[in-house]
């Protein structure tokens, strides 16, 4: 049984959640099961390789983030590409690589956590031995989230 107390604290975080942006207009919290959304193949257009993307979450309006499991098999990775409000990496398994124009190639593994700013040309993808997977956040800018490139040639991959 709950305290006098504790009741006053249960309903005054109650009155505090009714008062969060959306809780007026009838919105939801929505949960996305994992598996339910369907995997997809990269396509060969923006990356080299095998690379499988699992989306996480769409950007619904009036919010623009979105994010994307993305699965690359050893030797794979993405084509140059910018964002344009840049983007987020998290490295969730694996041992991958990432590069911006102009920088050395950096290895990334599981806890990492890579930024990208806006306008960045980058690149990122799996080690030419191991796998990598990374969960992608990225925000769209007038319904774009990015622009993608040139393929990373296999002597900028292995320099």
């Amino acid at each position: 049984m709950a305290s006098q107390s504790g009741r006053r604290k249960l309903t005054a975080l109650q009155a505090e959640a009714n008062m969060l942006p959306g809780a007026k207009k009838g919105k939801q919290m929505d949960i996305k099961r994992s598996g339910v959304q369907a995997s997809g193949k990269g396509p060969s257009d923006w990356f080299t390789g095998t690379v499988r993307i699992d989306p996480l979450f769409a950007a619904n309006a009036p919010a623009r983030t979105a994010g994307n499991a993305v699965a690359f098999e050893p030797g794979a990775r993405a084509a140059w590409h910018t964002h344009p409000l840049g983007q987020i990496l998290i490295v969730t398994s694996g041992c991958g690589r990432v590069q911006r124009e102009g920088g050395p190639i950096e290895e990334i593994r599981p806890g990492d956590v890579v930024s990208f700013a806006p306008g960045e040309k980058h690149w990122h993808g799996a080690s030419p031995t191991t796998a990598m997977t990374h969960i992608a956040i990225q925000e769209a800018l007038d319904g774009k989230a990015v622009d993608w490139m040139e393929h990373v040639s296999d002597a900028q991959y292995r320099t």
